[in-house]
């Protein structure tokens, strides 16, 4: 749990510091007040990065560095950015205990959870953003996966860059990166079954308990191939699309062009799915969420929420609460009064200022 942070020259603060306690803590403010900022800075105290920005812009404005220092528990931890002369690069560097990395591997962040308004848009939207946010949940749960995604997406990139020169030159070398391709993206594609597979031996059951009614819930990974044999499929298709994919100058097949699809009820939720359904099948999956990173990592995580009481009815924020008991969790919101009904008088309250 985190027990203190000190944020100097980050975002929008110049020098605060602040004090959690190990139950809800509420973050209260106008909007502009530096509330989404203040969570940003657990993200990256944490993890390691941000979930919104590149490293320049957690900086202050023409500030030459920023700084955070926290507590979790008895173990301290600091990040460092700084300005490198006139470009837009930044060093960034860690402290752990007083001992400095360049970067945090997964067994050195710790586990925290994170929801905010955007991810109620997770079903409607288009699938890079359903990628992107199960990527991220199997790299902060599954040890190799983000090497393994990083390795999938330079091929691809190689391999692409190909696709826009003369294919009388490049063909000749696609067939190394074909192979490359197909067996990266076997691995990619099996976490993400796997992940799905876990998914729903669970949802149906959080979903019914928050909408209130017995309802039928699933996920499916909308695989391009058959899993036994991805990596031999996915090497004929890579060689048979060869000249469509030089006209069109990107690769057309693999994992990076899968979806996620959501089903209520035996229906595409993203057709037939009212806006309270909607909600209630992400509470669902972020529940889940808590778990899955609690098993992965042995340890319970921080459960951040970015004014998401804001965007919920009372039935769901009092079905959200009683998930709440279990962990450390850092709320913001503009209205305390919508969020302290909801909770014993054991709150912390972080007022902030415009």
């Amino acid at each position: 749990m985190i027990s203190s942070l000190r944020l100097q020259n980050f975002r929008s603060y110049k020098d605060e510091s602040f004090e959690f306690d190990s139950g809800v803590n509420i973050v209260v403010g106008p909007n502009a007040s530096g509330k989404t900022n203040l969570l940003e800075a657990v993200l990256v105290l944490a993890r390691g990065g941000s979930y919104r920005a590149r490293d320049g812009e957690l900086i202050k404005t023409d500030k030459p560095w920023g700084r955070l220092d926290g507590y979790f528990g008895s173990h301290s931890r600091t990040a460092k950015l700084e300005r490198v002369g006139v470009s837009e690069l930044v060093a960034k560097t860690f402290e752990l205990d007083h001992k400095q990395y360049k970067r945090l591997s997964l067994e050195r962040t710790v586990p925290l959870v994170f929801f905010e308004p955007n991810h109620l848009q997770l079903i409607t939207r288009g699938p890079d953003q359903r990628r992107e946010y199960f990527d991220d949940l199997l790299e902060r749960t599954e040890p190799g996966y983000k090497s393994a995604l990083a390795n999938y997406r330079r091929t691809l990139a190689q391999r692409n860059a190909l696709l826009k020169k003369n294919p009388a030159y490049a063909g000749k070398q696609l067939f190394a990166w074909n192979v490359r391709l197909s067996e990266l993206g076997e691995k990619v594609a099996s976490s993400r079954s796997k992940l799905v597979e876990n998914i729903n031996s669970g949802i149906a059951k959080n979903y019914s308990r928050i909408a209130g009614r017995k309802s039928a819930v699933s996920l499916r990974y909308e695989c391009q191939f058959n899993l036994n044999s991805y990596s031999s499929k996915l090497l004929a298709k890579l060689e048979s699309s060869e000249t469509t994919d030089f006209e069109r100058g990107f690769t057309s097949c693999g994992p990076h062009r899968e979806d996620i699809s959501f089903e209520l009820n035996s229906q595409a939720i993203n057709f037939t799915a009212s806006r309270g359904e909607v909600r209630s099948i992400l509470l669902a999956l972020k529940i889940f969420e808590l778990g899955l990173v609690e098993n992965a990592r042995g340890q319970k995580p921080i459960f951040l929420l970015d004014d998401v009481f804001s965007e919920l009815d009372s039935a769901r924020r009092r079905a959200l609460v009683k998930y709440l008991k279990k962990y450390q969790v850092i709320i913001t919101t503009t209205d305390a009064d919508a969020v302290l009904e909801y909770f014993a008088e054991n709150t912390n309250l972080l007022p902030l200022q415009k």
